[in-house]
């Protein structure tokens, strides 16, 4: 196993690890949005944490671009908003790379701007094999060492990591001490493999995450299969971790997070699934109020998801939003985004018609029940998670 490859020449720091972080810190967070590249961005942090997110990631940033990475585009540290005490924590930071020296250069610019930094070690997409980052170093353990290690040795505060599964138990749980030995004081069990990614997703495997949760000292989240809150409850369940992430599940329905209610089944339901145009338009509300500028394809990226449901029933607002044309150097406060927010009032107009003639009738009596995978569809005037549709099976000699 790789050593210690650096010194902190720095006075030495006490800082918080493990569990002590866990809950003095992060405030012992249950419920966790993923980092999503051009998805998690300071816009939607703020909507999420009104719908109960209770510990964020930023999109993922490249150690390599460590020079460049310090605009607007990436980490936003001009306004003061991102990573602001007040309104943007808990925050972690992930980064990608696979050199220790420029990842920790990258980490200790913004070191004083988030709560920890987290390694992806998860990324399963080609330009994460072409840079060799993400899951495609999972297979040189004695660089993951290293790069866990430099930060944990010199950064002021924890680092993390988020990983995916191998094929066997054995190799999982080894893989998940390894990264605990390198120093990583929370651990982000995503359970596919690398090779499970977009239409061969498939179905997360909790076992294997609730075998790493059993072999490690540190706090776990479970990444995978989180589509509705009851799903939530039954993962912590299941696994034993002490929080779940979700990234594909909170991108279709902020509201995936909402606490509990003690109200009726129905008032529950649609505190969980509110009316996707109203979220569309609180999103956006929020990117006008901000100094920190969201990028044009965050924005349309979010619209597209939001209101997925009804888009595509409502094929024309589908054509027009896919259409919007907004300037780079549009004041969003001014009325740059007078088109999204016109697409999206009448979205709503819409929708509230859809569901005022369905007025009487329960959800169990208005909802479906998809055929193939058996989840639960809703109304299309609400919020709900999106699965894709899973992939035909190979004819005969194919």
């Amino acid at each position: 196993m790789a050593g210690n490859p650096a010194v902190n020449s720095g006075p030495a720091k006490r800082k918080l690890a493990g569990y002590e972080f866990y809950r003095e810190v992060l405030g012992s967070p249950k419920y966790v949005v993923a980092p999503m590249v051009d998805q998690s961005e300071l816009a939607w942090r703020r909507l999420s944490r009104r719908y109960g997110a209770q510990l964020i990631y930023t999109p993922m940033i490249n150690a390599k671009a460590c020079r460049l990475f310090i605009r607007s585009s990436f980490f936003d540290l001009d306004t003061g908003e991102e990573g602001d005490p007040t309104t943007d924590r808990p925050l972690i930071v992930q980064f990608c790379g696979n050199d220790p020296d420029k990842l920790l250069k990258s980490a200790k610019a913004l070191e004083d701007r988030c709560d920890a930094v987290d390694i992806n070690l998860g990324c399963p997409q080609e330009i994460a094999k072409k840079g060799k980052y993400g899951a495609f170093l999972q297979d040189d353990w004695d660089l993951i060492y290293k790069l866990i290690n430099i930060l944990h040795v010199n950064l002021s505060i924890p680092v993390t990591a988020k990983f995916r599964v191998f094929s066997t138990v054995e190799k999982t749980v080894e893989y998940a001490k390894m990264l605990e030995r390198a120093g990583a004081q929370i651990l982000t069990c995503h359970g596919r493999l690398r090779e499970q990614r977009g239409q061969n997703a498939g179905l997360a495997d909790w076992a294997k995450i609730r075998a790493v949760k059993e072999s490690v000292s540190v706090p776990v989240f479970a990444n995978g299969n989180i589509l509705f809150q009851s799903d939530i409850e039954r993962c912590l369940r299941e696994t034993g971790c002490d929080g779940v992430m979700s990234a594909e599940g909170q991108l279709y329905n902020a509201a995936l997070f909402s606490a509990e209610s003690s109200h009726s089944p129905s008032s529950l339901a649609l505190s969980q699934h509110p009316r996707h145009s109203d979220l569309a338009l609180e999103y956006l509300d929020i990117v006008k109020s901000l100094k920190t500028r969201t990028s044009v394809s965050a924005i349309k990226g979010h619209l597209f998801k939001i209101m997925r449901p009804a888009l595509s029933r409502e094929t024309d607002l589908r054509e027009r939003l896919g259409k919007v044309v907004i300037k780079k150097t549009g004041s969003y406060a001014d009325g740059a985004l007078q088109p999204y927010v016109d697409i999206c009032l009448e979205m709503k107009e819409r929708m509230d018609r859809d569901a005022k003639q369905a007025e009487g009738k329960s959800l169990d009596e208005l909802g479906t029940i998809d055929e193939v995978t058996g989840f639960r569809v809703l109304p299309h005037w609400l919020a709900q998670p999106y699965w894709r549709p899973p992939r035909p099976a190979a004819s005969v000699g194919e």
